[in-house]
């Protein structure tokens, strides 16, 4: 009798622990009224501008070059250190060993540290809903590890919903990308499959589902359009009394000059996707141009002396730890 009270308890323990977790994490997820929500997907290289005040902001280059999480750590180091570690990135940019970075393979190392953070969300979560390690994740499996706490909720706890969003829903939509996600039909993914499930809006053939979700994350009275109160409902939520920040007002103007192609006051699937997932701009591309102009002594190529010689272009005079990034560049 104590062991199965025990059990029990252990269970609602759990569960608590669970709802808990996710009710965490949309609270972090949920950005303060005063501050812009953003839907848009974007392969830009750095949250900083390339140019304030028509002045170059070098720190976006350096994001750019090795990635946020290893541009924040440059004052690590001192000038002479950072010299040292960048020669040994140079070596790996290099891939053919000619002694030449050519703009192909500045713009290749530039797409890798940016999606670096991708990989290893996905080899994260494989590795954790994939124990077993096996070539492909089942759905039935999936749903298991991730909403397998469910099974132990009362019917009616299904449908409450937790900042517009019931765990029913949460479901459902897993199921419905899960199955855009899988390419062969067979009700499992493999790894590449995985990321587009994980990631949609990084991969082409998923566009319609990332616009699909956004549509019913906005479109509150359900009439398959966006209107403009809804647009901004989705971005800003302060009360009718209170001041509203000036992007506000901003977005109102880029919603009826730009968004809203056909002036009838709502955005629908075609204008959504147009605003959420921009037209392509090559961002790696041209950053890789902007540092070989800023290195290069004509001849559309950087030496590893060019590349030291205009280090703070790359890495800036402070340092950062490499080690880490390193140890990861044996991969790329």
């Amino acid at each position: 009798m104590i062991s199965c009270i025990r059990n029990e308890s252990e269970m609602i323990m759990e569960r608590s622990v669970v709802l808990c977790l996710l009710l965490a994490a949309v609270i972090a997820a949920k950005p303060a009224d005063e501050e812009k929500k953003s839907r848009v997907h974007t392969d830009k290289l750095s949250d900083e501008e390339h140019y304030m005040n028509d002045e170059h902001n070098s720190d976006y280059d350096h994001e750019a070059f090795l990635g946020e999480d290893e541009a924040r750590t440059f004052d690590q180091l001192t000038p002479e250190e950072s010299k040292e570690r960048l020669g040994k990135i140079v070596d790996k940019i290099d891939l053919n060993h000619d002694n030449f970075v050519t703009e192909e393979e500045l713009k290749l190392w530039i797409d890798y540290t940016q999606k670096r953070y991708i990989t290893d969300d996905v080899k994260r979560q494989w590795n954790a809903n994939n124990p077993e390690n096996t070539e492909t994740l089942h759905w039935a499996d999936y749903k298991t590890m991730v909403y397998g706490f469910m099974d132990n909720m009362d019917p009616g706890e299904l449908d409450d919903e937790e900042e517009g969003m019931s765990y029913a829903e949460m479901l459902k939509r897993d199921q419905r990308r899960w199955e855009v996600a899988d390419e062969d039909n067979d009700n499992a993914l493999s790894l590449d499959e995985f990321t587009n499930f994980l990631h949609p809006e990084e991969s082409e053939r998923m566009r319609a589902i990332v616009v699909q979700e956004t549509m019913e994350d906005i479109d509150k009275d359900k009439d398959g359009k966006i209107s403009l109160e809804e647009y901004i409902g989705d971005m800003y939520h302060g009360d009718d009394d209170e001041f509203e920040p000036s992007w506000v007002s901003n977005e109102r103007d880029q919603f009826r000059e730009f968004r809203d192609k056909n002036n009838d006051g709502y955005l629908d699937e075609e204008e959504v996707q147009g605003w959420i997932i921009p037209p392509d701009y090559n961002h790696a591309d041209a950053e890789a141009k902007h540092l070989i102009y800023e290195a290069d002594n004509a001849d559309k190529m950087l030496t590893k002396e060019e590349i030291l010689n205009k280090y703070d272009v790359f890495v800036g005079s402070q340092a950062t730890d490499f080690g880490e990034a390193l140890v990861r560049h044996d991969e790329f």
